[in-house]
């Protein structure tokens, strides 16, 4: 972008300047982000100068999408505000649903219970205890009826975290809508589905992970064929980072994960330029806010580029990264937590200025409890203040050309590409997964960050700095209704009672037969809810004919 005469002539004068610099001492004798990248003093146009502004950065909307998917970014629309939110049983979940919806949410997004998330029913003894503390418990039908009764589920999105039932929990979803007459096409959302993440960080599988990923590729063929509106997948870097990765380790792991899935998709026969469109992510906002900022816009370029010149992509709707964001859980504190107020307002600041699509603010209270009202209400605030009253939304990527986010944006891009080159020579990420790859790097990442912090070479305030001896603030515990368990044991028993047994058995046979097959399993799957097989009935039936899957030995 700059001609060689200009950058020479910067170039002596950066080389004077640092020497004069040099004298005065600095904090840390090397300054880096959690990448491990360094980060200079100063940034120039010498450190752009192998840039070709139309190649690598462009006009919002363009190839390679760096500065935004949206001409206009913002300005025709902010992005939607979607708290996480579940806990209990589904009327409560219900309940809070409808709380967010009045203060101006503008999207759902349902976290369910770890026996849901396990694919176990609630009356399962492994399920004991664990009833609706993480989420919200859903074992059949009934409860998705009661969890979205007399919420728009046609006027709204919804976004559900679940990924090894997410087929099943979907079905439930999906029959839910027939049964109140509402099209399944005119319905929008996402799924998360993204199972290849769960192997390598959060450990939520029910299968081994070439099943595991037939099941995706299943679900992103019934959406593409029936429900335009849909996302049958969020790729999820999120969980990674959460699991201890760093921010180029979470772009590449992520983006890895999303080629297996295309070229699975590819390999069943659908079209890129069909089914790219329908293709989402999510990622961690965490700390380092131009670090975060930067990831994102690479993430952009990456994929774009990763869809045109890999998988041969000509709709560029199909080279878009849609994606939804949130702020990092890991990075807030039960030691004075009001000072998690900041960090989200910072990290969720970061997210719009790298042009996410939809964003999740985490409550102040999550490290000690499940939020309170109180605190999601702060939470929500907090993303409408930063629509309405900074005016960063009134132009795109608004740091676009700034000398360091440009930099910065090509080196995490480099740092993801060492990785994805490395997976791919392995074989893949299911063959990473296999041999322990995943599991190793981010364990070394997160070894890593913890010693600096341990060291006092990364400072947490109110953690291992600026400690605070007074009375903390009081936070409110969000209790539970003590009757919501009962409850649902009775219902679910109720169902298990009353419902055609013979009718569910067939329909268990006819689903186990499919799975041995390629026969996508959708439509198996809606036929064995709307019978009342229950979530852990689905599961134990594929998990006979897939087999179970231990892990990594490691």
């Amino acid at each position: 972008m700059y001609n060689a005469p200009e950058v020479d002539a910067i170039k002596k004068r950066l080389t004077r300047w640092n020497e004069n610099g040099a004298k005065a001492p600095e904090r840390r004798g090397r300054f880096e982000n959690t990448s491990g990248i360094e980060v200079e003093r100063l940034y120039t146009p010498a450190d752009v100068e192998h840039q070709d502004y139309g190649r690598d950065i462009g006009l919002p909307g363009e190839y390679p999408f760096t500065r935004g998917i949206h001409p206009t970014g913002y300005r025709t629309r902010v992005w939607t505000m979607r708290m996480f939110a579940g806990f209990g049983s589904a009327e409560e979940t219900n309940e809070r649903y409808k709380f967010l919806l009045s203060h101006g949410e503008t999207g759902l997004s349902c976290a369910f219970d770890l026996p849901t998330l396990m694919g176990v029913d609630a009356d399962d003894p492994m399920a004991f205890g664990e009833f609706g503390k993480g989420g919200v418990c859903v074992s059949s039908l009934s409860d998705m009826e009661l969890l979205f009764r007399d919420i728009p589920i046609e006027a709204i999105t919804t976004s559900m975290t679940i990924n090894g039932p997410a087929a099943n929990i979907w079905a439930m979803f999906l029959a839910n809508a027939q049964n109140r007459g509402v099209p399944i096409a005119s319905i929008g959302g996402t799924l998360q589905n993204d199972i290849l993440k769960e192997y390598i960080a959060q450990n939520e599988y029910l299968y081994p992970p070439r099943d595991g990923v037939r099941l995706v590729v299943d679900t992103i063929e019934y959406a593409m064929k029936h429900m335009p509106k849909w996302n049958p997948v969020s790729i999820s870097g999120y969980h990674i980072r959460e699991a201890g990765a760093t921010a180029a380790q979470e772009l590449a792991f992520t983006l890895a994960d999303g080629l297996t899935y295309v070229e699975e998709s590819i390999k069943r026969g659908m079209s890129v330029d069909e089914f790219g469109p329908r293709l989402s992510f999510f990622f961690n906002i965490h700390n380092d806010f131009f670090e975060e900022i930067a990831k994102l816009r690479a993430a952009r370029r990456m994929w774009a580029r990763f869809m045109k010149e890999r998988f041969g992509a000509t709709n560029q709707r199909a080279m878009w990264m849609r994606f939804h964001s949130q702020t990092a859980g890991a990075t807030l504190t039960a030691k004075q937590p009001e000072n998690n107020v900041t960090r989200v307002a910072i990290q969720a600041l970061a997210a719009v200025m790298g042009g996410t699509q939809s964003l999740h603010t985490n409550s102040l209270d999550e490290v000690l409890a499940l939020p309170s009202e109180t605190a999601a209400r702060i939470a929500l605030r907090t993303q409408q203040i930063i629509a309405h009253e900074t005016g960063i939304t009134d132009t795109v990527d608004p740091l676009g050309g700034s000398y360091y986010i440009e930099r910065l944006t090509d080196d995490i891009e480099a740092a993801a590409m060492a990785y994805i080159d490395k997976i791919d020579g392995m074989g893949g990420v299911v063959a990473g997964i296999e041999n322990g790859y995943f599991v190793r790097e981010i364990a070394d990442a997160a070894r890593r960050y913890q010693d600096e912090i341990d060291r006092k070479e990364r400072i947490v305030v109110g953690v291992n700095d600026h400690l605070d001896e007074g009375t903390p603030l009081p936070i409110p515990i969000l209790k539970m209704d003590p009757q919501g368990e009962p409850t649902h044991m009775e219902r679910l028993a109720r169902i298990k009672r009353e419902r055609d047994g013979s009718k569910v058995e067939r329909s268990m046979d006819a689903l186990r037969d499919a799975a041995r097959s390629d026969q996508n399993l959708m439509p198996l799957l809606l036929d064995a809810v709307h019978a009342h097989a229950t979530l852990g009935e689905v599961s134990v039936t594929l998990r006979d004919a897939f087999g179970g899957y231990l892990g990594i030995q490691m």
